[in-house]
Parts: structure tokens; C-alpha cells; sequence
């Protein structure tokens, strides 16, 4: 297939026009956990598994993130926390050899999509000028380096989804 140089020159400007708007131009949206989760698969990429998720990394403008989108990072984090106690942890609880092990790599990267989610969400409130979440932040992030750790030292084992009914 072939493409002309104005068709090439048209979708480069329009891709240009759009990556540069302002965070606050582009609204995250709301998602059901099912469709948020990270969890199924393999372990060992996690981090950026949930970097694509979320939608937002820390190298955007975080000082300029709406409050609707700050909203929906937090309640990333809340439908994932509400997932790993009210899912995972009966489900590992209950499992046995093997099955345990894919569970546990799934409730892993749960945990660091969890924990993605957090860590961008105070550091969006300190780029905005809250001071107050230093410290949570730094213990934020130590938690979720030793979760990316974990995942990464899983890394090609099977890693088990576990099927959550809730919205960010």
C-alpha cells in the first residue's frame, strides 16, 4: 500500500496537534476493573502494563492533569485495592500448587497497577503544589518498586486474572 506525502504530512499533524495538547484537554474515562486489569497473562512486565492502563505517566505536564483526571487515578487505585481484598485474597487463599502461584503473580500485578496508580496520583497533587504528600509518596514508591521486583523476578511464569466487579 501506498500513502502520499500530504496523506503522511496530514496524519503526522493531526498525531502533532493531539500529543500536544494539554493534559487538561484529554479526559481519562471511567472503566470497569475487568477492563483495567493487568493481572492475566505472563508476569515480567507489569510496570509498563500498568503505565498503559493508566494513561497518564510521570513524564507529562502532571502540573496541568484536570481534577476529573486526578479523580480517575485515584479511583484506579481504589477499584484495585478493592479487588486484591475482595478477589484476590480469597482466591490465593483457596488455591492450591500451580493455580496458587498464577494467582499470586496476577495479584502482584494488581499490586503494582494499584500502586502505579497511587504513586502518579501524589505526585500529580505535589506537582500541583501539595506539599503535605512528600512523605506518602516516597512510601508509595518503595512499595511499589518491591512489587515490580516481584514481578520482574516472575518473570515468563503464568500470572491469573481474577474477576472483580467495580470501576475506577
Amino acid at each position: 500500500m501506498q500513502f502520499s506525502i500530504s496523506t503522511i504530512a496530514l496524519y503526522a499533524t493531526l498525531f502533532l496537534t493531539v500529543s500536544a495538547l494539554p493534559l487538561t484537554s484529554r479526559a481519562l474515562s471511567s472503566q470497569a476493573y475487568n477492563d483495567l486489569s493487568i493481572s492475566a497473562g505472563q508476569a515480567g512486565d507489569a510496570e509498563a502494563e500498568a503505565a498503559a492502563k493508566i494513561g497518564i505517566d510521570s513524564s507529562s505536564d502532571l502540573a496541568n492533569v484536570s481534577k476529573a483526571d486526578l479523580q480517575i487515578v485515584k479511583g484506579i487505585h481504589d477499584v484495585a485495592n478493592a479487588a486484591e481484598v475482595g478477589a484476590f485474597n480469597p482466591a490465593v487463599a483457596a488455591a492450591t500448587g500451580a493455580e496458587k502461584v498464577a494467582i499470586q503473580n496476577g495479584k502482584i500485578k494488581n499490586k503494582v497497577l494499584k500502586l502505579s496508580a497511587a504513586v502518579l496520583a501524589l505526585q500529580i497533587q505535589e506537582a500541583q503544589g501539595d506539599s503535605s504528600v512528600a512523605t506518602k509518596l516516597a512510601a508509595e514508591q518503595k512499595k511499589l518498586a518491591n512489587n515490580i521486583a516481584l514481578d520482574t523476578k516472575a518473570a515468563g511464569q503464568d500470572s491469573t486474572a481474577v474477576s472483580f466487579d467495580g470501576t475506577s
